[in-house]
């Protein structure tokens, strides 16, 4: 069993003192990664000016890498240079791939030429894989590390220390994602102004160098682990020879051992078997892990909720489950935690539900759709051809979108007051159309062709947009707040504009060569797109009729709440408790290899991810959240048959246990020498 070289053994409110230097920097080190992480992709496109495929294949490459390299720190930590070791040299190599690839953002490298990148890219890409190495290798070893800091009879507050580790993991990710891009979004350099990466990059750079430093000064504090040899590689060989040796002995003649791990005691002692045997019951049950992760992703988690979430979970619920004498064990918290995804997903569904009938009907592959507006003060009738659809329109009114097969419908009829006109019709397949006509005695005006819509879905993140229908009979100025829309024939329309603020109220101004008019606008509400027809003026007063092209969002946000209340309670439950449940059970000398196992499980989860990413054929997307729900649910149930099955361990007590023996056995051996050596002086 490993030793343990202590420093000052310091408790503050019952909790070893060095925990707090490791929480602490682990809060820095989560700032300076989800910081970086966060402007990225916008540094790839903005910057680099990388096409959105590639910098989006990069991205997921340096991801990926980043939850592979824990293997790596797990095994240099736990085999050769031990985890305080390991950490601070691993953090090093981290401060300076920030710092590289901060420097790398600096558009002055290259006198501010777009053209000649290739030093920006290089310091880039270097920096990027020392983040990688960094950040992977030492994420197993932390959380690892701040377990040793506890005694043996410490279990409830090295329990609250892993809460408190993943709070500081979300404060962390909260605050840097809030602030870095304010960072990028302001403007610096010498020869051009422009968003200042090196800022955005440079402050998460600051920050891991504060927790390397954090972490240096609570070195004479902490408890370190010292390795013991190449555990893995011993690990390995152990498993082959068993594996070999119950190959050659497969016969009925040999008898069964009660674990097949058992057939390597000929070769490897029995305390090495049984930290082996450990290790695989653990990482068995993670087998089915991988896809939680792939499904639970699909929804993001807020951390301002986790970092409330976690503080209650620990303080309120836990203790208050204890009360009632629930045998609430690890286990049993990750499966609820899976069941309570589940339940997320299935909320999601139904709040998606509701978003859908609020949403528009798109025309589909070899479609196309018209609408129809008349904005004339007497009705009309249009006929498609050939032989289609009538259509009665009256004044001030719309058809709505009407779709058609797009290579079919060649041409349309307008009769209104006794009067008529043909259009002819060439519409693109997947667009949406509109024309605007007005009819009176003497003619039906309108524009030659139907005007192209440009609008393809619901305008994302509550945006709404609107346009304007010209009616009256001259040319004008048009303004609606600070947007100029310019000038604007009769019976024009312009194109579709962004409206600031839709839950304000604006000032559509009317210019003309004789008068002005003006009319306060109505709330736009989120997510809409509507058309304004500029009808008639009187008294420098403007009348326009509405035309809802597409409706504004009537779900409220607030029937999101139960989705992420139960997502966090979720992560909080599944998250938290699987980092202290891989530490809890793993042997002594393997800590960082198991929480390295606990993470390459979220890693094969994103991978899954994106192989299947563009294989799904689902287009309703609830019924994409009912399939997770399903899954979750499914692998909550086999997660629950699996952990049935486990025996909960305590390492330390076993390891104990088998010290106790070798003691016990080499007096014995000593007892025998000294019998031995007494014998032969006699003779």
């Amino acid at each position: 069993m490993g030793g343990k070289t202590t420093g000052k053994s310091v408790l503050c409110f019952g909790f070893p003192l060095s925990i707090f230097f490791i929480v602490i920097n682990e809060f820095c080190e989560r700032f300076s990664y989800y910081g970086m992480k966060a402007v990225l992709t916008l540094y790839f496109t903005r910057f680099l000016h990388w096409q959105d495929n590639f910098a989006t294949a990069i991205y997921h490459t340096f991801v990926a890498l980043c939850y592979l390299t824990p293997i790596l720190g797990a095994i240099i930590a736990d085999s050769w240079l031990g985890k305080f070791k390991t950490i601070l040299y691993l953090s090093i190599v981290y401060a300076i791939g920030q710092a590289v690839l901060s420097v790398g953002s600096i558009s002055e490298l290259t006198g501010g030429s777009a053209s000649n990148l290739a030093p920006n890219i290089a310091l880039s890409m270097i920096g990027l894989i020392l983040i990688a190495l960094g950040t992977g290798g030492i994420k197993p070893c932390v959380s690892a590390f701040g377990g040793d800091q506890f005694e043996e009879d410490q279990e409830r507050q090295r329990g609250t220390f892993f809460s408190l580790f993943y709070l500081s993991i979300n404060a962390g990710s909260l605050l840097s994602t809030l602030i870095t891009p304010t960072l990028r979004a302001t403007e610096c350099g010498i020869h051009t102004k422009q968003e200042c990466y090196p800022l955005a990059f440079g402050v998460p750079a600051i920050l891991m160098a504060v927790a390397l430093v954090v972490f240096i000064i609570g070195s004479r504090m902490y408890k370190k682990v010292k390795p013991q040899g190449n555990i893995m590689l011993e690990v390995s060989k152990c498993v082959g020879f068993a594996i070999k040796n119950r190959f050659q002995h497969r016969s009925k003649e040999f008898p069964k051992r009660e674990h097949w791990l058992d057939w390597a005691s000929e070769k490897y002692d029995k305390r090495l078997i049984a930290q082996t045997k450990m290790v695989f019951r653990v990482l068995f049950l993670y087998i089915p892990l991988p896809m939680f992760w792939a499904v639970f992703d699909q929804q993001i988690v807020n951390p301002i909720l986790i970092v409330i979430m976690v503080p209650v979970v620990d303080s309120v619920l836990y203790p208050l489950i204890k009360k009632c004498k629930l045998n609430f064990t690890p286990l049993k918290k990750m499966t609820v935690g899976m069941f309570l995804g589940s339940l997320a997903f299935v909320a999601a569904a139904l709040v998606q539900v509701e978003i859908d009938k609020t949403s528009p009907v798109f025309p589909a592959a070899g479609q196309a759709q018209i609408k129809l507006i008349n904005v004339g003060e007497f009705p009309a009738t249009v006929q498609f051809q050939p032989q289609l659809d009538i259509v009665q329109i009256p004044p001030k009114q719309e058809s709505g979108y009407m779709t058609f097969e797009a290579s079919k419908l060649q041409s349309l009829n307008i009769t209104s007051a006794l009067l008529n006109r043909m259009v002819n019709l060439t519409l693109l397949e997947g667009e949406r159309y509109t024309l605007p006509f007005k009819g009176d005695f003497t003619n039906i005006s309108l524009n030659l062709e139907p005007i192209l819509d440009n609008v393809t879905s619901k305008p994302e993140n509550g945006r709404s947009l609107v346009r304007f229908i010209n009616s009256l009979p001259s040319t004008v100025n048009l303004t609606m707040g600070d947007t100029d829309f310019g000038e604007l024939d009769p019976l024009s329309v312009t194109n579709y504009s962004i409206v600031p603020k839709p839950d304000e109220l604006y000032t559509i101004n009317v210019s003309m060569p004789e008068t002005a008019c003006t009319v306060v606008s109505n709330k736009f509400g989120y997510g809409s797109v509507y058309t304004i027809s500029l009808d008639y003026c009187v008294e420098n007063k403007l009348n326009i009729t509405y035309y809802e092209d597409i409706a504004p969002n009537t779900v409220h946000m607030a029937l999101q709440i139960p989705q992420y209340f139960l997502l966090t309670c979720a992560e909080v439950l599944f998250s938290v408790t699987g980092l202290e449940f891989s530490y809890s059970q793993a042997p002594s000398n393997m800590k960082s290899v198991l929480q390295a196992g606990w993470l390459l499980t979220v890693a094969v989860g994103n991978i899954i991810v994106l192989i299947v990413a563009g294989a799904s054929t689902i287009e309703k997307q609830w019924a994409e959240y009912v399939l997770f729900a399903a899954l979750l649910l499914l692998v909550c149930i086999i997660f629950a048959i699996m952990a049935s099955f486990y025996t909960y361990i305590d390492p330390n007590e076993i390891e104990a246990q088998f010290s106790k023996e070798e003691k016990e056995e080499h007096k014995k051996d000593q007892d025998d020498n000294e019998k031995e050596a007494e014998v032969d002086s006699k003779m």
